[in-house]
């Protein structure tokens, strides 16, 4: 099996790109053909990395999530395009479907009133009263903390418990999964020291770190509310890992990340037809008014944007179109490629400065897609 350069990139990240410890899980068709872990869980060295090592995934956690509200919509007789009201009767924007709020168009990224993200009752009661960051239809912008609570409330009037209650039920265990939406403390010998990165002055320069520095620009509203786990010291605290934040909040392994994906693919057994396809199906593209960059999401996922003649103007996911994932700040990345069967999954502790995917990832991902093992001659 032609993996060898793949491989050669894995270690890459530790002799040129400062990583600590990480992992890289690829599937393909129902099976793991990649499984590497290297380095250390912790800067002073007492901690080997390996394949069970756990570490927060942050934004990596938004796709997991997503699936278990598809999955409710559809065994409640909904789909994406009925109306939120229909499940959540105080919900804003009366006229707003599923597919707008899980597409990031509900404009609800930013709130005005300040709620504790470990406050789920006052996130709610803040978002109910919060007046739209931008007019239905008229855009998007990626909602990075409020998100998991948008998805939440309707998981809990469908099932009558927490979103990370169902993922585990209904997904994490029968797939046997490693990844948590909100981490027992029995587990917690397993996570892995975050390290936040290090930005140079060019990336200080791009228009997402301008707005992002601007006090009381929508970038940085929206990174700042809910209020709470802003630093990265904060994400290595119990709290963090228990808290069950379904936005932000996953404990997982790179290669319960990968598995899961197979199964949002159809190589693995779980999701109905009509789900995978919510999964896949594009419902916006354009310029994002938060990450201040072009965006195509699905319904709880990303994939690459493309440009004026249909060409993919990122490589994120991969060559082909039909790709979708979810990544995560500092470097964390998924997806499942449909097209020829693959998933991929990476993860590491040593951060960097960055929303999404970075060379570290990138590099692993031209690697994979320039095998003959997965293209062919």
């Amino acid at each position: 099996m032609d993996l060898e350069r793949i491989e050669r990139e894995f270690q890459r990240n530790f002799t040129e790109y400062g990583e600590l410890g990480a992992s890289l899980s690829v599937w393909r068709d129902g099976e793991r053909v990649v499984n590497l872990a290297d380095g250390w869980s912790d800067k002073g060295r007492q901690g080997v990395w390996d394949d069970e090592t756990l570490v927060p995934v942050y934004s990596a956690t938004k796709g997991p999530a997503a699936s278990v509200l598809l999955m409710l919509l559809d065994e409640n007789g909904l789909t994406p395009e009925s109306r939120v009201c229909q499940v959540w009767e105080e919900f804003p924007n009366q006229q707003a479907s599923f597919a707008e709020l899980m597409s990031h168009q509900c404009g609800l990224a930013a709130l005005d009133e300040v709620a504790s993200v470990f406050e789920f009752d006052a996130v709610i009661d803040a978002i109910e009263g919060q007046s739209a960051n931008w007019e239905l239809g008229s855009g998007h912008g990626y909602h990075p903390r409020t998100f998991g609570f948008l998805l939440d409330k309707p998981v809990r009037l469908l099932a009558g418990k927490s979103l990370g209650e169902v993922w585990r039920e209904r997904v994490a265990d029968p797939l046997g999964l490693d990844f948590w939406i909100g981490l027992p403390e029995r587990e917690h010998y397993r996570v892995a020291t975050l390290y936040p990165g290090k930005a140079d002055k060019e990336e200080l320069q791009s228009g997402f770190y301008k707005e992002f520095n601007e006090a009381g620009s929508l970038v940085r509203r929206a990174f700042g509310s809910p209020r709470g786990l802003h630093g990265v010291h904060e994400m290595n605290t119990a709290k963090a890992w228990q808290s069950g934040l379904p936005a932000m909040g996953g404990v997982a392994t790179a290669d319960a990340m990968a598995k899961f994906y197979q199964a949002c693919i159809g190589r693995i057994e779980c999701f109905s037809d009509d789900v995978r396809e919510w999964m896949g199906s594009s419902q916006v593209m354009g310029d994002d008014m938060v990450l201040c960059t072009p965006t195509h999401f699905t319904c709880g996922f990303q994939k690459d944007p493309l440009g004026g003649g249909g060409d993919k103007i990122r490589g994120h996911y991969g060559p082909f179109l039909g790709a979708f994932g979810h990544p995560g700040a500092g470097g964390s990345h998924a997806f499942g490629d449909p097209e020829c069967g693959v998933s991929f999954a990476y993860t590491m502790n040593q951060m960097d400065l960055a929303v999404l995917p970075g060379a570290k990832s990138l590099n692993v991902i031209r690697a994979l897609y320039s095998s003959e093992w997965l293209m062919g001659a």
